[in-house]
């Protein structure tokens, strides 16, 4: 027997909720980004993606609530509107982990395999797009119920399927590559790679999201999509949010009791006593190695590993 389905309060309680909090821990990264004049291509395709999910957040409400209000022709537009509003949502999100991993990269063949991986997430983003239409307009018995929700049927619940979990696979396998062979102790590595792994999260939300396309839509299918945009966003922001918060806890440590801290394409700004005898505090910073060449020429006080450090100039070329 079958459960029950959401109703359409609980709905929308959960869109809002959920939106509410995704807008505000991109705003969250967004901030430390501008804060550490930092900001780049990932930030714009985040900002992108939490545009599109405040829009879905209002198309959801006009939709679920208070369609009875509007013409037909307006139902139905706000349906095509949801649908490619929750693609916006997934698929800026996954662009902007990607280039996320395309920033900490040096420049080289893997870094243009990157730039590959990108356009075939455009590619991909694109043929969904696409498909809707496709299936949606071929069967237009849809549009006359009062509340119009297209039958998407197999082809688009196994071309989700297939597009999401190879997506969110090389989103996760990628980083291995890029920290394979840098000098780290093995908890930091585990703690710089369970940032990225958690694109995972994404991959289960959209397996049942497909699986209640496959059953028959409904408003089941309305909630994973929803859980589904949300998460997508809020995974997207981790890779910023949670370095942010490794370094406060690690500026709040007592120096008896130093604590390993990982950025992502933040700065350190720490300056180190001229007399100190002892290293106390190891930062790891991952930085955006498109401007690396001029900072490695410089010399620092700052006991810094760094990626892109002249000092491993043998592992750089490796990765080249």
């Amino acid at each position: 027997m079958s459960s029950p389905g959401p109703t359409l309060q609980q709905t929308e309680v959960a869109d809002i909720t959920l939106t509410v909090t995704a807008v505000l821990i991109t705003s969250l990264r967004l901030c430390i980004r501008v804060r550490q004049k930092r900001l780049g291509i990932d930030d714009a395709w985040v900002a992108l993606g939490m545009v599109f999910d405040f829009l879905l957040l209002i198309s959801d409400c006009l939709y679920l609530q208070d369609y009875e209000r509007y013409p037909q022709n307006t139902r139905i537009a706000l349906y095509y509107m949801i649908a490619q509003f929750f693609y916006g949502v997934v698929w800026s999100s996954k662009l902007s982990m990607l280039f996320t991993i395309v920033r900490l990269t040096i420049p080289g063949k893997f870094r243009r395999f990157l730039m590959c991986a990108v356009g075939t997430f455009g590619a991909i983003w694109a043929l969904l797009f696409s498909q809707l239409w496709w299936i949606c307009e071929t069967q237009p018995n849809w549009k006359s119920q009062p509340h119009p929700q297209c039958d998407l049927g197999r082809r688009v619940a196994i071309t989700q399927m297939i597009t999401d979990v190879l997506a969110d696979f090389f989103l996760i396998v990628a980083p291995f590559f890029l920290i394979y062979k840098v000098r780290l102790s093995r908890s930091q590595k585990v703690r710089i790679l369970s940032v990225f792994s958690t694109s995972a999260i994404t991959t289960i939300v959209s397996l049942t999201h497909a699986y209640y396309i496959f059953a028959g839509g409904g408003l089941k299918e309305v909630m994973a999509a929803i859980v589904e945009a949300s998460m997508s966003l809020i995974v997207a922001n981790l890779s910023v949010v949670v370095a942010f918060i490794f370094r406060l806890s690690s500026d709040d440590d007592s120096p008896s009791n130093p604590t390993p801290i990982i950025t992502f394409g933040g700065q350190h700004r720490t300056r180190m006593a001229a007399t100190r005898v002892a290293v106390e505090t190891t930062t790891i910073v991952l930085e955006d190695l498109s401007e690396s060449r001029l900072r490695s020429m410089k010399t620092s006080d700052d006991d810094e590993i760094i990626l892109h450090n002249n000092r491993e100039r043998k592992q750089t070329k490796e990765w080249c």
